[in-house]
This record gives structure tokens, C-alpha cells and sequence, in this order.
């Protein structure tokens, strides 16, 4: 699955809050959170390293694909992914649009966001 991907130096949660800050300067407003390694431990008493997902929207965006096609709910939010990596590192997943929406009237939009999320990543890197 085609996502952008950076390795940060720093703990899940001090990259969760890069991450939403960033997400924000960039239009992006974090809609859903889910605590896949919380939830794992709750439900089947399973360890793992923290791992959490994090539903991101542009409402423009959203409204405008929703208006061209009204299926792309189902890939509604972004999904950003952040996973904790050894040496209190993390690896923050963000999903291009371009590789969900094969819809042709949707590519200049899934690109405009495709753009804007590649930018997110980097402006990551900066910091």
C-alpha cells in the first residue's frame, strides 16, 4: 500500500503531538483516534508496542470528494499511523490518496491531498 513514511527520534507521544500540530498547519484536523495496542491488551490481553491510528480530514477535501463520488466515504478519514520503534524512536505512516482513489474525476483532488500529506511528512523531518 502505497503510504509516506518518516522514522523519528522521539517518543509515540512526543510525535503525536508533532504530528497533530502539523496535520493542522496544513489544514488536516484529527477526527478519530484509536489505540490499537490499548484496545489489543483490553480485548485479547495481548502486549505489543504502542501503536495508534489516527483518522485524519480535510473538510474541504472531504466535501469535495464527497460530491464527486459519494463511495469515498469508505476511505474517509486519512489514516496517519504511528507506531513506537525501538530507543524511543517512531514511525509515523501517513496513507497517500493517490493509491486509494482510482476514480479519474478524483485525481486532482487525491493529488492536491497527496501533495499537502507529502508535505506534512516533511515538514516532520524539519523538526
Amino acid at each position: 500500500m502505497g503510504a509516506y513514511e518518516i522514522t523519528l527520534p522521539k517518543t509515540i507521544e512526543q510525535t503525536e503531538n508533532k504530528v497533530r500540530e502539523v496535520l493542522s498547519n496544513n489544514g488536516f484536523g484529527v477526527l478519530t483516534e484509536i489505540n490499537v495496542s490499548k484496545i489489543l491488551k483490553e480485548k485479547i490481553q495481548v502486549d505489543r508496542t504502542p501503536l495508534k491510528i489516527l483518522g485524519a480530514c480535510n473538510p474541504v477535501f472531504a466535501n469535495q470528494a464527497l460530491e464527486i463520488d459519494p463511495s469515498v466515504a469508505l476511505l474517509l478519514p486519512c489514516n496517519v499511523v504511528l507506531e513506537s520503534l525501538a530507543e524511543n524512536s517512531t514511525r509515523v505512516s501517513i496513507v497517500n490518496p493517490r493509491e486509494m482513489m482510482d476514480n479519474p474525476l478524483l485525481e486532482a483532488l487525491a493529488t492536491q491531498a497527496s501533495e499537502i500529506l507529502e508535505k506534512v511528512v516533511g515538514e516532520l523531518d524539519l523538526n
